[in-house]
């Protein structure tokens, strides 16, 4: 069996164990071991461990990671998330299918601070399910609204896959986040026209509520403040060079920043106790510890691919086929969408971006290699997010009904369609037209 054979053996290995729930950071690393043992021997792997993994996980850049994710964490178990939802409520709650549009932008909100899909649903599940129900909206709408929305969490900067696709393929950061303002507002728009297309089928699905004095809803919005000023400090500090002429801060230092804003705002704004900051604290840990296990999992399989040189023929392989490459984009993405039945966002992100990577940036788009490096990353991210939502896993989608209980699993994959319709034509228009996602870069 030649190299290149091996390697593309064992992506079918991979494949295998994922299908039987082998997590996905033991997949890597024993078919990577395996792999690696047979391509040069149990030698150079053991020298490989000894100083890879510390090397990896020494980067400064990897500290972005665990401070975002406390950031979110500390978000999560205060009262920030539940101001959000009553802010954006206060604005559009008394509309027809206003309050699954308030949840929509909360979760938007809400992923400004969070970056991770899986938590923004899980929040905002808890503070705005019980509410929809109270005010007669459907179960299939409810669930499928807010599993939707929980993807934003992982596109609205700041994003943990985002942050890792920029580290395996050398990319920008700040650059990055900014090139996903656009793509996730575009998603905003989409899903509050994805309620309105609903309701056109299902009319009594989401009732209106009554409105709020304006006062009432003044104060609401108000109360927002701590989250926008979060963003707003990291976001725009991040990005200074497009809004002041140069950047404050890098991307690990405004994560920093944005760790503690979110504490002082959690314990004097959301009334978050010391206690539950300690919790916080250790929840990032356990996502530290699980999120670094895939990436040394990923770094050595990644490694076995390189020495089998499966990726560059692969690449010089798809560019010698002499095919249009936005067929070749358009079969990436149905990829990506076959691999969201298996695994979640991130998972996907280390396994397919040291494949697909090459070939992409083998292929002319027209654009300088900056660039394209950026568009595949928001697209691949975009694609990612409809593996949360989409049957038969739908990780979001067993996390709110888990919240729910009493609505079926089919039911809320029903709530999820048009959501996915939506999604499916801003996939289509970001491939189309790649501006959409670069007009913002300089």
């Amino acid at each position: 069996m030649s190299d290149v054979t091996g390697g593309a053996v064992s992506f079918l290995i991979l494949l295998a164990l994922l299908s039987v729930r082998v997590p996905i950071g033991v997949a890597m690393l024993a078919v990577g071991c395996g792999g690696f043992v047979w391509i040069q021997g149990l030698g150079p792997l053991f020298s490989f461990l000894k100083t890879t993994p510390f090397e990896t996980f020494a980067t400064y850049s990897f500290s972005v990671i665990p401070l975002f994710l406390l950031m979110g964490n500390v978000a999560s178990t205060s009262g920030l998330s539940a101001r959000l939802f009553r802010g954006a409520n206060a604005l559009l709650g008394h509309y027809r299918g206003g309050m699954a549009m308030a949840a929509v932008g909360a979760c938007a909100a809400f992923g400004t601070i969070c970056g991770s899909s899986l938590a923004t649903a899980a929040t905002m599940g808890q503070v705005a399910l019980p509410e929809m129900r109270k005010y007669g909206y459907s179960g299939a709408l409810a669930t499928g609204t807010l599993a939707a929305g929980g993807t934003l969490g992982i596109l609205v900067p700041p994003s943990i896959p985002l942050v890792v696709y920029a580290i395996l393929t050398e990319q920008n950061i700040a650059k990055l986040f900014l090139a996903a303002f656009i793509p996730a507002a575009i998603a905003v728009v989409g899903f509050f026209l994805a309620i309105r297309a609903y309701l056109l089928f299902a009319p009594d699905a989401a009732p209106a509520t009554h409105r709020l004095p304006l006062l009432t809803r003044l104060q609401q919005v108000a109360a927002t403040w701590p989250v926008l000023a979060i963003f707003l400090i990291v976001f725009v500090g991040m990005n200074g060079d497009f809004f002041v002429g140069r950047s404050l801060f890098t991307p690990t230092e405004g994560a920093a920043i944005g760790a503690l804003l979110a504490t002082i705002a959690a314990v004097t704004v959301g009334g978050l106790s010391w206690r539950n900051v300690v919790h916080a604290v250790g929840a990032t840990a356990a996502q530290c510890g699980m999120i670094f296990l895939i990436l040394l999992g990923a770094e050595l399989y990644n490694a076995f691919l390189a020495r089998t040189h499966m990726p560059q023929m692969a690449a010089q392989w798809v560019g010698g086929l002499g095919i249009s490459p936005y067929l070749v984009m358009a079969v990436i993405v149905l990829i990506y969408i076959l691999l969201g039945c298996l695994m979640d966002s991130l998972s996907m992100i280390l396994l397919t971006v040291p494949i697909f990577f090459p070939m992409i940036m083998g292929l002319s788009f027209g654009l300088p290699p900056e660039h394209t490096a950026i568009w595949f990353g928001i697209l691949a991210l975009i694609v990612v997010e409809l593996g949360l939502i989409h049957p038969p896993v739908g990780l979001n989608v067993y996390v709110i009904q888990n919240i729910a209980g009493d609505v079926s699993l089919l039911q809320t994959f029903k709530g999820v369609v048009p959501f996915l319709i939506a999604e499916f034509f801003r996939v289509s228009l970001i491939i189309a037209f790649p501006s959409i996602t670069l007009v913002l870069i300089r």
